[in-house]
Order: structure tokens, then C-alpha cells, then sequence
């Protein structure tokens, strides 16, 4: 309680009013990005909230965001939504901190080396191939939903990779129960949200969803004990990014991961290595079918540069403009659309003091927004990623930043090129006549009512 001669500390504007104890989190749960960028416009680029009794800063330019995730990042660790995403993926990589992550970051680092590239895009050019082959025998059909489709080769790539299973088989459940974590996984940090133990639907719903994904998780662990034991003494083992977390030992005990740290890798790099990279290709193809002179640039450059072969990793270089229309998609349609962070300690930011334990709220869709940034920051315009303007590295966040910047960033900027260069190279696409795009708001901006597509083979 202040003394009479106390001075109130200075805190940052902010919207004030809303519910008792609530405040404004019912607006925030119908449109968060509508609700958050509006209070950028009216308060500009650090704005205070507070809903419940959890005090919010909203960070909306490079130096701020810097601060957060790159010089003070040991400061500001992972915030109430992460516990709600344990309960999904459990001790991982996204939702691990200290210095439990950067064990866990160091081990499975070897796995995304550059030299493991190549072989990568072999197998992703092989999954994208086998994708063609099933859409030979249903495109005349009609439309395709080309999120679904996506999803199911994102998924099958990181199984061939990751894990050198094919998953592909299980794509129909791993979609339906994806579907359903997202969603809740992100109405459970809300401070409305009823708790997970109440029999809710939503809450049965994700239930039954996590029993699926759990299951065909611990089938794989399964497999990949069950090769190794009858592999001869001294041969080596599958040397992907599960037997190097297998293979892996505790510096202090000598102990390898248990089945169920195991499961909790699996299913992050499952979860976070399909979901996003879906995403990123669903609205880099809507994108393209909306603005056709950005289409035929991309035609152009995959014709001249592969012709009918399909694309190795030294062709990734050539494809610039291809790789710009990904980029540019991810500006418009982040997959991380949105970080928190909260205070372990007093700091001071923007000027202002900053309390141990507030939150600290980042959303990449609205710093990839901000007119102070970015000119005619609406617009898809790929060639702002070809003219070689200098920008600060805190302005375009589509993996996040700083030290826990997405350990498969390169990986998964790799797949999205090679899979939307074949795409194009092989078949023409337009948005299907009652096609009803939608962005909806869970942890990644999924198409709402999916991607209807009409495919045309290319003569």
C-alpha cells in the first residue's frame, strides 16, 4: 500500500474497465489479434492489461522484443500457457526452460545440422511424389481440401526424417486429434476457461484426442526398441533425431531418457514439426491463387530452374522468388502467431518498471503489421524479402527469436519450399468457387472451413 509520500510508479497506457476481476478477457477470447491490435493503434507500442489478476505488457516493436527474447531472455521464461501446453506435449523442447531446455536443445540440435539437409530433401521430394500419386486417382472428384493435404505430407516428412517411420497411415486420426488440442489447448489458458478435470466435451473431446496421439506415439518408441534390440552387437542404429535422443545420456547419472521423456520429444517434434509447416504451405497456396502475377513469377522461376525433375537441395538456392512467396506468407500468416513470457525478476522496459512475475505478451501477426516496419504492411508483396532492405531480425518473428528461436526453422523453410515448388511445377490450382476462408485463432492460424481447391494436372 503507498505511503503519502510515495510516488505511484509509472506504468504504460492501457485499456481500463470490462468486467469486475475479469476486465476485457471475454473480447480478448472472441478476437485476440482484433482486440490486441486495436490496443496497439490507441496506445501505441507497449500497453498495459490486466485481466484477473495477472498484470500483462503488450511488446509491438524490434528494440522492446529484443530486450524480452534476446538480452534479458534468462529473465523472462515461459508463462502460464505453457503449463496448459504440458499437459499436451508434456517436458519438450517448446515447453521446457532452464536449463533442463538447453540439454535437451544441445542433444537434438546434431539433427538439424545443414550437412542433414540434403539427405532430408531427398526424402521430402520422395513424400511429395508419393502425395501425387494419390491425388491422380481423386482429383477429377472435385475439390481438394488442401489443408488436409498438406498436413498429411507434413506429417509424412517429418516421420521419414525425424523418425524414419512412416506416419502417413495414421494422418486421419493425427488430424482429427490435432484439431481438437489446438483448439483447447488454447482456450485452457484462458482465465474463463472451466479446468481440464471437468467433464466438459471440449475436455472429453481432448482427451480422447491425447489417448490417440499418445498411442501412436509409444508405437513407434515401441518399433525403434524393438530394431534395435536385434540389431547385430556394434551395428549402428537408425542415427535420425530419435535414435539420437535414445542414444543420449544424462552428464551426471549416465542414464538415457526414459519412454516417456522420449514421448514427450516425439510428440513435440510430430506436433510442432507438421502443424506449422501445414499451415505456412495452406496459406502460401491461398495466397498464390489470389494474386496470379505473384503465380506466374513463381511458375516461371521453377520451369527455368528444374523443368521436370524434381528439386535437390542445391537447387533451393535458385528458387529466390519461391522462397520469398514462403517468407512472405509467413509475414502475412505466422506460424507462431503468438509468444508469452513472464518476469522472473524486477526489470525495467520501455522506461517503464516492470514486476517479477508479469507476462509479456508478443504477437508476431501484429509486429509483422506494424506501418512503423514494414510499408503497406497488408499486402502480399514477396519481393520485399528480394530487394535487400535491412531490417532489424526482431521485426519478422515466424519461428520466434533469440535463444529459443524454432531448433527446425531451416528445416521447415526447406520442406516449404520444396513441396510448393513441386506443387507448382506439376499442377495449376484456384480457390474453389464457394471456398469460405476464415483465419482462425488457435495455437497456430489454421484455415477455419479449410483450403478447397480445384487441381488441374500440367500438360
Amino acid at each position: 500500500m503507498l505511503k503519502r509520500t510515495d510516488t505511484p510508479r509509472p506504468r504504460p497506457a492501457g485499456p481500463t474497465g470490462g468486467l469486475p476481476y475479469l476486465g476485457d478477457a471475454f473480447k480478448v477470447r472472441r478476437d485476440p489479434l482484433r482486440y490486441f491490435g486495436n490496443s496497439l493503434r490507441t496506445y501505441g507500442d507497449i500497453v498495459r492489461f490486466k485481466f484477473a489478476n495477472l498484470e500483462y505488457f503488450l511488446l509491438n516493436s524490434p528494440e522492446l522484443i529484443k530486450h524480452v527474447l534476446l538480452d534479458k531472455a534468462r529473465n523472462y521464461v515461459k508463462g502460464p500457457s505453457a503449463k496448459t501446453l504440458k499437459y499436451v506435449l508434456g517436458e519438450g523442447l517448446i515447453t521446457n526452460d532452464g536449463d533442463s531446455w538447453l540439454r535437451q536443445r544441445k542433444l537434438a540440435q546434431p539433427a538439424f545440422h545443414r550437412d542433414r539437409l540434403a539427405e532430408f530433401a531427398r526424402r521430402m521430394t520422395e513424400a511429395t511424389e508419393e502425395m501425387f500419386t494419390r491425388w491422380a486417382a481423386v482429383l477429377a472428384r472435385g475439390p481438394l481440401d488442401m489443408q488436409e493435404e498438406m498436413f498429411r505430407v507434413t506429417l509424412d516428412i517429418v516421420g521419414r526424417t525425424l523418425l524414419s517411420q512412416r506416419l502417413d497411415s495414421h494422418s486421419d486420426g493425427v488430424g482429427k486429434a490435432m484439431a481438437a488440442i489446438v483448439r483447447l489447448a488454447e482456450y485452457a489458458g484462458s482465465p474463463i476457461a472451466p479446468p481440464k478435470w471437468v467433464p466438459t466435451p471440449a475436455n472429453l473431446r481432448f482427451k480422447r484426442a491425447k489417448q490417440v496421439t499418445e498411442g501412436i506415439v509409444n508405437r513407434v518408441i515401441a518399433e525403434r526398441r524393438a530394431a534395435n534390440a536385434k540389431a547385430a552387437p556394434g551395428e549402428a542404429g537408425t542415427r535420425d533425431l530419435l535414435g539420437m535422443l535414445m542414444d543420449a545420456r544424462d552428464d551426471e547419472t549416465n542414464e538415457t531418457m526414459t519412454d516417456l521423456q522420449l514421448r514427450d520429444e516425439v510428440w513435440t517434434m510430430i506436433m510442432a514439426g507438421h502443424e506449422t509447416t501445414a499451415n505456412a504451405l495452406s496459406w502460401a497456396l491461398y495466397l498464390l491463387a489470389k494474386h496470379p502475377e505473384a503465380a506466374r513469377k513463381v511458375d516461371a522461376e521453377v520451369a527455368a530452374v528444374l523443368g521436370a525433375r524434381v528439386p535437390e537441395f542445391d537447387d533451393l538456392a535458385k528458387l529466390p522468388y519461391t522462397l520469398a512467396v514462403i517468407k512472405e506468407s509467413m509475414r502475412l500468416y505466422p506460424p507462431i502467431w503468438g509468444l508469452e513470457r513472464q518476469t522472473a525478476a524486477d526489470d525495467v522496459i520501455g522506461g517503464y518498471p516492470i514486476s517479477k512475475g508479469t507476462l509479456i505478451l508478443i504477437f508476431p501477426y501484429l509486429v509483422h503489421r506494424n506501418q512503423a516496419i514494414w510499408e503497406d504492411p497488408e499486402a502480399f508483396k514477396p519481393e520485399r524479402f528480394l530487394s535487400g532492405t535491412e531490417r532489424s531480425r526482431f521485426a519478422y518473428l515466424p519461428f520466434g527469436a533469440g535463444p529459443r528461436i524454432c531448433i527446425g526453422n531451416a528445416f521447415a523453410t526447406m520442406e516449404a519450399q520444396i513441396v510448393l515448388a513441386m506443387i507448382v511445377q506439376r499442377h495449376r490450382f484456384t480457390l474453389a468457387p464457394d471456398a469460405r476462408i476464415e483465419v482462425e485463432q488457435v495455437l497456430s492460424l489454421r484455415p477455419r472451413y479449410g483450403m478447397p481447391m480445384i487441381l488441374a494436372p500440367r500438360a
